[in-house]
């Protein structure tokens, strides 16, 4: 199984920007999100994450570049999956199911808590405001293309949101880039997925993350 520990920072969720992204950039150890699951979908931007945490919330910073930078969804809850988009899936620590967060280029975010791909309590307005969410693009409509476009996005999520209330020793998890709709769909995962066709909502196949 694949694993990977996150880094500690005290009190991380109350940095404000300029602080966090210092905080990141001293963090050394970077995951590629790089593993074409299926034949089908070849192209494979260059994607990577490194992960933080504190007493109350953990922390992605996604670094992406590609050739098509698309973002179509405004409004939270949106098909953010058809743009490019930077998911993090998370097994629930305390019950069945699992937690998706999905985040397409310009912070719009899709988050629920879920059975299945298909049933699923999607997270309220209340419970998507306490995701915190920094994005290096604007938040409006965007389609360009052209080769070797960076951007990057840092979500930041309470544990209490997934039902904890202390640091857990770890967590079930896998990290994705997609774009369904854009001009070169792909399907890109961190820990490795052996199903037939695209498909991320797999918990049988999620790696973990280790807490210090």
């Amino acid at each position: 199984m694949k694993t990977l520990t996150a880094k500690y920072i005290k009190g991380l969720e109350l940095l404000p920007e300029n602080e966090l992204t210092e905080v990141f950039a001293s963090i050394e150890e970077s995951h590629g999100i790089d593993c074409v699951n299926w034949k089908e979908f070849p192209y494979s931007p260059e994607v990577s994450f490194k992960a933080a945490f504190s007493e109350k919330a953990i922390a992605i910073r996604f670094e992406v570049t590609e050739d098509h930078v698309k973002a179509v969804s405004l409004e939270d809850n949106g098909p953010v999956w058809e743009d490019s988009c930077v998911e993090f899936f998370i097994g629930n620590p305390v019950g069945e199911g699992y937690f998706n967060f999905e985040l397409n280029c310009i912070g719009t975010l899709l988050a629920a808590k879920r059975r299945s791909k298909t049933d699923a309590d999607m997270f309220t307005t209340e419970q998507l405001s306490q995701v915190r969410r920094i994005c290096s693009l604007e938040h409006k409509v965007t389609d360009k293309k052209e080769a070797g476009q960076r951007w990057w996005a840092v979500e930041v999520i309470p544990f209490s949101l997934l039902g904890l209330e202390n640091v857990p020793a770890e967590l079930n998890v896998n990290f994705y880039k997609c774009g369904d709709n854009c001009e070169k769909p792909h399907f890109l995962s961190w820990s490795p997925i052996g199903l037939p066709e695209p498909n991320f909502h797999c918990p049988d196949f999620f790696g973990k993350i280790n807490f210090q």
